[in-house]
């Protein structure tokens, strides 16, 4: 029995420019929130101390990068960026085809509109917000077939993110397959916690599209570090590379979604990714009405370069097991402090219970989006809702839609921040679940008709 100390390890970079942030005090934070209409989407960045709203577009890119960004050739037609991101797709994903959009939701546009006619149903493990919206604007409806352990925070199942294979199946026999255009598969399922799909779980997966001649598409904005967590959780796969991994995963699927501001360290970007010659050649031709020639669709040439070099950045060891770990870190503090919270820890963010942090308030009273106002008066931390107010309401009967979920995400940008920051927001979510019952609901007083949750308007009831 070995007695060797485990030791400590710190982030595989150093910090080599930095960006000063305002202090501010409770009485200016709460003119901030306010003024926001106690929505934290709603904050000015300058009255934020520390921004844990998203991870998309908010990474620190890299030296490699940022010389890249001064290899930006900005042809209109035929930029050798194009071509190395072309590369690079096709080195660390193995899709055949790529089309370049602005940023995911752009390339969900796409396929939505390209595969999916009225009356369709678009399977999948757990809806994402743009995802779902696509699908429902062309005329489809999002079933989920997540497993169900998925919809319970306290369940430790290490992999929530796979698929009910009953549930896909029977879908599949009541609708029929003629129905069914494709199957959505995220790494990770973020509405669940950024929690990890198994390949186990997708081959079998697999094996059911085939059976059924059903087409897979992957929303792979994070699948490195989907990759990462089957190394250190699945069986077999512990002496894989990164690399092999996301390959291996991309292999299962037929076409893919990326938003680049995730996995891939920029702060602008994505692209639409598939392997059918014919559904390429349709894809390309809608990206030039709606983003721009299918050689740079909604990029910049510096832009796409940036993008091909974050590619090779995000599969590397070192950096995803320190991005990773630095969640692990966090939710791990807030365990041992016994906030409720999301289990096991996700990827890209912990996840706050509001559900059990605020049990005297209703979903009608928006316990969510009322812990998030919380957290930013009590320290200038912004997080962000994802219950009721991110689920929207039902498009036939006008009412909200209820999720079991309803969780604070605190959402951890790439190489932005240290492990001091992390103790700092810890203790302001300590301090805020101690003074939990003190806290009271919101109404909404705005609300816009798609994605409510970026720019509704709120009230302290």
């Amino acid at each position: 029995m070995s007695n060797k100390k485990k030791r400590s390890w710190a982030e595989p970079y150093k910090i080599k420019m930095v960006e000063p942030v305002k202090m501010t005090t409770r009485e200016e934070r709460q003119q901030a929130i306010d003024e926001a209409g106690y929505n934290t989407f709603l904050l000015r960045s300058e009255d934020v101390y520390i921004d844990l709203l998203t991870d998309s577009g908010t990474s620190a890119m890299s030296d490699r990068q940022w010389a890249g960004m001064m290899l930006g050739d900005e042809a209109y037609a035929g930029s050798r960026n194009f071509y190395h991101l072309e590369d690079a797709v096709r080195k660390y994903y193995g899709y055949k085809h790529i089309v370049p959009t602005h940023q995911g939701r752009a390339a969900e546009h796409i396929i939505s509109q390209l595969m999916i006619n009225e009356g369709d149903f678009i399977p999948g493990n757990m809806y994402f917000t743009t995802t779902k919206l696509h699908q429902e604007l062309a005329g489809g409806t999002f079933v989920d077939v997540i497993i169900d352990e998925a919809h319970d925070p306290e369940n430790e199942h290490p992999f929530k993110a796979d698929i009910d294979l009953n549930k896909l199946e029977d879908l599949i026999k009541e609708k029929g397959a003629d129905k069914i255009p494709y199957v959505s598969i995220a790494t990770t399922v973020n509405m669940a916690g950024g929690q990890p799909i198994s390949l186990g779980n997708l081959k079998e997966v697999r094996k059911l599209t085939q059976k059924y001649d059903i087409p897979i598409v992957h929303d792979m904005t994070r699948v490195a570090e989907n990759a990462y967590l089957i190394q250190q959780r699945e069986p077999g796969y512990e002496n894989k590379s990164i690399q092999e991994i996301v390959l291996e995963i991309c292999s299962l699927t037929d076409a893919a979604t990326m938003s680049s501001k995730k996995d891939a360290l920029v702060n602008i970007g994505g692209f639409l990714a598939v392997n059918d010659d014919e559904l390429f050649d349709k894809a390309r031709n809608m990206v030039v009405i709606y983003e721009g020639l299918h050689t740079y669709g909604g990029m910049a040439g510096r832009d796409m370069e940036a993008l091909a070099i974050g590619i090779s950045e995000s599969v590397d060891y070192d950096h995803i097991r320190a991005r990773v770990g630095q969640v692990i870190y966090l939710g791990e503090k807030l365990v041992e402090m016994g906030v409720p919270v999301v289990k096991p820890i996700g990827s890209h963010g912990v996840f706050l219970d509001a559900k059990k942090i605020l049990p005297h308030l209703s979903q009608d009273q928006l316990p969510a989006q009322s812990l998030a106002a919380a957290l930013y008066l009590d320290s200038g931390v912004r997080a962000m809702e994802r219950g009721v107010v991110s689920a929207g309401r039902n498009p036939e009967t006008g009412e909200h839609n209820y999720p079991k979920l309803e969780l604070v995400r605190l959402t951890i940008p790439r190489r932005v921040y240290t492990q001091a920051h992390m103790d700092v927001v810890a203790e302001s979510v300590e301090a805020v679940y101690q003074n939990a019952k003190e806290i009271k609901g919101l109404k909404f007083v705005y609300e816009p008709e798609y994605l409510r949750f970026f720019q509704s308007r709120f009230e302290v009831l």
